[in-house]
């Protein structure tokens, strides 16, 4: 039965009483402005009332709030539901919930206050967009409570997660004027989480925006190099097309075919991930852009065969590169989409990519078909697509089984919908020739339990392509996998360490739990007597030297390996001793004068209040991090932990990116003060021609000219070509430069590079 919401028994905008009249006219025309974008969606004159009726409760209820711009705050709910109409595509219900989204968060008014006015659908949006602040134990990640209450939502209504994509879009909009601290939290759990999903959800624009924004807060000068550099050669990128599409566009013409085409350029984002992962710079990155091209297609031939005879036309035109062809309309990506990308060689000797889409896949791939096919009529069901209606169907009902692990801390739920996010897909078969949709990364033993639970519990091995295959083996898109398995085998905790898909995760734990209660007991007993034997107390720093020392990621996993017998913590007081004095040169604080300044100062998420922190200059015990070794001169962020120490990232660290997201809470803003004369350890890898004296040369330039200390010196020769690492001491970041420079001029050295943290896509 559907709601009965009810209408406002006249529609007359509250009397002024906290704002200025400049503030209530630019309410009154943003309001305006949002009616208009609603033409689409209003059938009739109610729908426009229920749209005035929430705005004005809105409105009301948020009344002399200001956000940290100064604006009045009613002012965010309005371009929430401009964004929900224009950029995703949804309904009046949808409108009316993006206007009341923070009422409950932020007012007296409850969800059955909002339900009362409004009815069940719009209370229920609502509720699923509150966050839960103050809700938790201290120990749990709010963010990550606040995302999960989110996600599992989605199993009613996914609306709530397009809201709160919107939200969040008009959140890092407007991020310019949160304070720095603020901007790294919500810029890192926006591109660990928010971007991923959005691309999950076919809403490209989006998730390209949400990349852009949060590089342009999180490194701004790099986002603002690349930035102007793109500006810079934009006359030449024009100029290549004027080459490029006369050709492609007289062919069209005379084939009769209704087209539009255009140049796409490369997100900021992408050629910054681009330059970071291949190590090369702005100069040497040749795919800047893609030519476009968007048809009309005739209602008596199926689209799939159009995309081919227009990419048949134009390598009439060019000629392809045979292994860059990219055919998703005949297996469509997950997350709906289709399109056909060649690359073909341009004018000039310059390699192109161009895309084939139709009119409907263009649609589809820049507003996601999740928004407009289902919730396009604000409930019906739009009959446009059945195919792409399966397959998200097919996505959601997988999330679902994944995540449906109610034991599971917030955490955990949170990496484990990151890893139901990955994007980047393969398509491999059964024995039966059945096509099965894999990320790309994922293993024998990942491709066991996507068939069934019992199946990956008993693999054993496989045969790829006919080829016996370990079960830590990845696979590859084609590949023909039939699983062998045995009534003996059963899962084992390092198969954790060898699987890419959250179900594979969830079924492997859900069996190590059930399975090893007993030596998860025993463990703790065995390893509490030793430490108490020792002498040592139970404290968070033990377990961060031991949970490393023994390959564990928690303290269940490492009690569950201790009872098992898989390990043994004979060498224990060892390990400690070892941790203990290899980690107390990097607590500075303990001997040398803090080379940091912590700042300290916040705001509430919302900007609606301010709070008491610690002041500028406030001293910490902190730790550098092991995973990335900041050195003067970098970025930094860092971390508090559970006993006041800090842990020291470099920004670009996935762990910090990753930290920021989970625990955005702990964040602790840092920058260098001061310098006291003292090394840091740093890593580059070196790449170039095999001669004889080239390790000579090295040696020479670093030790012998720049009188550095190296600590490591890694070199082997292959076909020609030298690669190797050396790990050396420096005092900063501008000594790590001169050190690179010196060394690529040496003769024959092709590339040098810092080593960096992992990407985070």
């Amino acid at each position: 039965m559907a709601d009965s919401t009810p209408i406002p028994a006249e529609a007359t905008v509250p009397a002024a009483d906290s704002y200025d009249k400049k503030d209530e006219w630019m309410v009154q025309q943003q309001f305006d402005e949002l009616l208009e974008c609603c033409a689409a969606i209003c059938k009739n004159e109610e729908d426009y009332d229920r749209i005035r009726s929430a705005f004005y409760f809105a409105n009301e209820a948020h009344r002399g709030v200001r956000r940290k711009s100064g604006e009045p705050y009613i002012t965010h709910p309005l371009a929430v539901a401009r964004i929900v109409v224009t950029e995703i595509g949804l309904g009046v219900k949808s409108v009316q919930a993006a206007l009341l989204h923070d009422v409950v968060e932020d007012t007296d008014y409850t969800v059955e206050d909002i339900e009362h006015r409004f009815g069940r659908t719009v209370a229920t949006l609502v509720d699923g967009l509150t966050k839960l602040a103050g809700a938790f134990a201290q120990d749990i990640s709010s963010q990550a409570e606040n995302f999960k209450k989110m996600i599992l939502t989605l199993s009613d209504d996914i609306r709530v997660c397009l809201i709160k994509i919107a939200d969040r879009l008009h959140n890092m909009r407007t991020l310019g004027s949160m304070p720095k601290h603020k901007q790294m939290k919500i810029a890192s759990e926006t591109i660990y989480l928010f971007a991923p999903l959005a691309h999950r959800l076919g809403l490209y624009l989006i998730k390209t925006e949400f990349e852009d924004l949060s590089l342009k807060y999180r490194f701004a000068d790099e986002y603002n190099q690349i930035s102007q550099k793109l500006a810079d050669t934009e006359v030449q990128r024009l100029q290549f097309l004027e080459k490029f599409n006369p050709p492609i566009i007289e062919k069209l013409k005379e084939n009769n075919i209704e087209f539009e085409i255009s140049g796409r350029v490369k997100s900021v984002y992408s050629i910054w991930k681009k330059m970071k992962r291949k190590q090369v710079s702005f100069e040497e990155i040749y795919d800047l852009f893609a030519i476009r091209i968007v048809f009309k297609p005739s209602p008596l031939i199926p689209e799939k065969s159009q995309c081919w005879h227009l990419y048949s036309l134009i390598t009439d035109i060019y000629k392809p590169k045979p292994d860059r062809i990219r055919d998703w309309v005949n297996i469509p990506k997950a997350n709906g989409y289709e399109a056909l990308h060649c690359t073909v060689m341009g004018p000039e000797g310059v390699w192109a990519e161009v895309q084939i889409r139709s009119e409907r896949m263009n649609e589809i791939a820049e507003r996601g078909f999740a928004a407009h096919w289902k919730y396009k009529a604000d409930g019906a069901v739009a009959e446009t697509d059945k195919r792409s209606e399966r397959e998200f169907d097919q996505w959601l009902a997988k999330l679902r089984e994944a995540l449906n692990s109610p034991a599971d801390d917030a955490v955990e739920f949170m990496d484990n919908f990151k890893m139901n996010l990955q994007v980047s897909e393969i398509v491999v078969f059964t024995p039966s020739g059945e096509a099965r949709t894999m990320p790309k990364g994922a293993t024998v033993l990942d491709f066991a339990y996507d068939i069934h639970s019992k199946i990956g519990n008993r693999a054993i091995g496989a045969k790829v392509n006919y080829k016996i295959t370990p079960l830590y083996a990845e696979i590859h898109s084609g590949d023909q996998i039939e699983i062998l398995t045995s009534q003996s085998a059963y899962p084992q905790v390092e198969w954790l360490d060898h699987i890419t898909t959250a179900k594979a995760r969830g079924y492997i734990k859900q069996f190590l739990k059930r399975d090893g209660e007993n030596n998860i007991r025993r463990g703790q007993e065995l390893f509490e007597a030793e430490m108490k034997k020792l002498g040592v107390p139970l404290q968070a720093r033990v377990f961060r030297k031991v949970l490393p020392a023994y390959h564990s990621s928690n303290k269940d996993e490492f009690y569950s390996k201790l009872g098992a017998g898989i390990i043994s913590i004979d060498g224990l007081d060892k390990i400690l001793k070892q941790n203990a004095a290899s980690k107390l040169m990097k607590y500075w604080t303990l001997q040398f004068p803090n080379p940091f300044r912590f700042l300290g100062g916040g705001a509430s998420e919302g900007g609606h209040r301010e709070e008491e922190t610690a002041g500028d200059g406030e001293e910490y015990r902190y730790v550098m991090a092991e995973c990335c070794n900041p050195i003067p001169g970098d970025e930094v962020v860092g971390f508090k932990g559970e006993d006041g120490t800090v842990e020291v990232h470099k920004k670009n660290c996935h762990r910090a990116v990753k930290l920021s997201a989970q625990h955005g809470e702990r964040i602790v803003p840092a920058k260098w003060s001061s310098e006291k004369v003292m090394s840091y350890l740093a890593v580059i890898e070196v790449r170039g021609i095999d001669r004889l004296g080239i390790l000579y040369d090295l040696a020479k330039i670093i030790s012998g000219e720049l009188n550095i200390n190296i600590r490591e010196l890694h070199v082997h020769s292959h076909d020609g070509i030298f690669e190797g690492t050396i790990s050396l001491y420096v005092r900063n970041s501008e000594d790590l430069k001169l050190i690179m420079d010196k060394v690529k001029a040496i003769k024959g050295v092709e590339k040098v590079h810092r080593t960096e943290a992992s990407m985070v896509d």
